[in-house]
């Protein structure tokens, strides 16, 4: 184990973990509006497809049990690699969806397991030193996933609608050629991946005892104090990002005389996948800067008014319907690094509710409110954009920014 440098595994390992995270979260809503579902049931369905990520803190404790930590990247790898085969050689040219959404959970349910088991991993296979020493890798390989799976995909699928004419068939040869990727790293893990003393189920503790400190820590998280208003924190702080981010690509593919932009999956793979994405990890390397130089207290009422007065430029964008891609990118630039600046604060607002000695179980049981966060806004956007128009349901986001102001208030007051 000792001789394989963290080199040949650590990178490739967190771009895996990242990829289809972004498969599911974010191409299922472009590969579904291109087919033809209506904003109602796509802002629906695409975000109940988000459910693994909401309960996997309470599976996480199980991945310990059965099987080591190798084992289940591998194998969840090979689930991946083949759930995203099928996908793409089952898509539909039109609705129904109801295998195309079915694979899209198996995914999820797939990538979330690999996360589990993949940070569990990192743990037994480095020590300190080089766990510390690889951390900003792993990030940077998981955001080089991001920028792949946001951007250089679609970006992809647009260019192949292009040369071929059927959607369909540009998003099963895209999703055709990433199944192959991931099959490809699958193989690649088996061969490299070291096999840590510390990673073998045996010895491990029984499905009751896990079931009881689950139930110990779960317990002691709603008794610590303001909960209440953590709570609250956790599902209000992004409430406009979480009405606005399942109708992006809507917004940008409709029609001008809908309401829309107007523009291709290119242009939005260009603009939101690419540009946006990478202001928005120099928004959160700042932000990481500003609160390690000021603080949390003095940095979370300015973050708070970054995360949610940008989302401003979709209203602006509604009104206006600009046709200069420019003028959308710095919209979304602009957006982005708002979002990645002031989304820091709130991961840092999380690890500091979770300290304390069951800081581990308790910092899962944040990142499940937060996917709840998402999850309960963004099933009914759809609805509301078709009733309240482009225009009207971005006002209505500007208006959330109401809530993210006064939970943040609040919230700033218990912090010393």
């Amino acid at each position: 184990m000792k001789t394989k440098s963290p080199w040949l595994w650590v990178p490739t390992l967190y771009f895996v973990e990242g990829l289809p995270y972004f498969i599911v979260n974010t191409i299922s809503v472009i590969i579904l509006k291109d087919l033809g579902m209506d904003n109602g049931r796509l802002a629906l369905l695409t975000s109940l497809i988000g459910l693994p990520w909401l309960v996997k803190p309470l599976w996480s404790p199980f991945v310990d049990i059965f099987k080591s930590k190798r084992w289940w990247i591998v194998t969840m790898q090979a689930l991946m690699a083949a759930a995203v085969a099928v996908l793409a050689l089952t898509l539909p040219a039109s609705s129904p969806f109801t295998w195309t959404l079915i694979l899209f959970v198996i995914t999820g349910f797939a990538s979330a397991s690999h996360d589990i088991s993949a940070d569990g991993y990192y743990m037994l296979a480095l020590d300190e030193k080089r766990q510390s020493a690889f951390v900003g890798i792993r990030n940077t390989f998981y955001r080089i996933a991001m920028v792949f799976g946001q951007g250089v995909l679609v970006v992809l699928a647009g260019w192949l609608e292009k040369r071929t004419g059927v959607v369909s068939r540009a998003w099963t040869l895209t999703l055709v050629g990433t199944a192959i990727l991931l099959a490809l790293f699958t193989l690649y893990h088996s061969l490299v991946l070291p096999h840590p003393d510390e990673d073998q189920s045996a010895g491990r503790k029984t499905a009751g005892e896990v079931v009881k400190e689950f139930g110990m820590a779960f317990g002691s998280f709603f008794t610590k104090p303001g909960i209440g208003l953590t709570i609250a924190f956790l599902l209000l702080f992004r409430l406009p990002e979480a009405f606005s981010v399942k109708m992006l690509y809507p917004f940008f593919s409709d029609a001008t005389g809908a309401g829309g932009l107007g523009l291709d999956k290119a242009a939005f793979g260009l603009v939101y996948g690419t540009a946006g994405v990478i202001a928005l990890l120099l928004g959160g390397i700042l932000g990481g800067l500003d609160i390690s130089r000021r603080g949390l207290r003095k940095c979370l009422l300015p973050m708070a008014l970054s995360l949610a007065l940008p989302c401003a430029v979709y209203l602006f964008m509604a009104l206006t319907q600009p046709s200069s891609l420019w003028t959308v990118g710095a919209c979304v630039v602009f957006d982005q690094f708002g979002y990645g600046y002031g989304f820091t604060a709130y991961t840092v607002y999380m690890m500091r509710f979770a300290e304390g000695p069951l800081k581990t179980s308790h910092y899962a049981i944040c990142t499940g409110f937060m996917a709840l966060s998402m999850l309960l806004p963004g099933a009914v956007a759809g609805y509301l954009q078709e009733s309240l128009g482009y225009v009207g349901f971005f006002t209505m986001v500007m208006i959330c920014c109401i809530a993210t102001v006064s939970v943040t208030l609040l919230a700033r007051r218990r912090l010393s």
